[in-house]
């Protein structure tokens, strides 16, 4: 293991709790209700692919104009959110510094967008990450491989050597196309298991040798089945 690449929402910051709170205030916003149901579906989700639920789910037609509008309204109201602080999610910032410490490279991979999540690190801190990488700066977001990519060149590492640490069903499956092993956190919706996938219930009480342990265990089961 080279180096670890973040997932945020979800994984490092409990801020899918905050997007349930500005969908909700979207869909009210266009005449709807939010269900369980439906925002479990979003989770992990790229701007564009929420949105395209949003307007199924509600029957609207999707004009692009008015798509556009509504992630623009989303990401203000989150970004107010956000603002106010994010929650951290369990054992993550002890995580964060103890790769710090012995200088491990990180980066972070997040399907929200630039604008928003340069205001998240505001609450995260900037100085964790080598390099940080967004659902508007590749061709397509998670759960295409395109961000996770991204960020191991940006490292110069090649995937297989980066550890991908993910909560959502489709960030785990991006991260996998992308060629990394990944350590799953799942926190509000279930994430089905795999052959390149460790799954952990928080990340508290893990430290840089477990990472390493994860990678070798992950990594070595892909050489004895390739």
């Amino acid at each position: 293991m080279e180096a670890v690449l973040f997932d945020m929402d979800g994984t490092l910051v409990d801020s899918e709790k905050l997007w349930d709170v500005s969908l909700a205030a979207l869909y009210e916003e266009l005449g709807g209700r939010l269900t369980p149901e439906v925002r479990a579906s979003m989770v992990g989700g790229s701007a564009e692919d929420t949105m395209q639920t949003v307007y199924a789910d509600l029957g609207l037609t999707p004009d692009p104009v008015a798509v556009a509008d509504s992630i623009h309204w989303l990401h203000d109201y989150t970004g107010q959110l956000f603002d106010a602080g994010l929650p951290w999610c369990d054992g993550a910032q002890e995580l964060l510094e103890a790769l710090a410490a012995e200088g491990t490279p990180m980066a972070l991979v997040t399907n929200t967008q630039r604008e928003l999540t340069d205001r998240a690190l505001n609450s995260i801190g900037r100085q964790y990450f080598s390099a940080t990488v967004c659902a508007d700066e590749v061709p397509q977001g998670k759960p295409a491989p395109d961000l996770y990519l991204r960020a191991a060149a940006l490292l110069e590492l090649p995937p297989d050597l980066c550890l991908a640490i993910e909560d959502s069903v489709t960030g785990t499956a991006a991260a996998e196309s992308a060629g990394c092993p990944v350590l799953v956190v799942p926190n509000d919706v279930p994430v089905p298991k795999g052959p390149r996938r460790k799954h952990v219930r928080s990340l508290v009480g893990i430290d840089a040798s477990d990472l390493r342990r994860v990678h070798d265990e992950l990594t070595q089961f892909g050489e004895r089945t390739a």
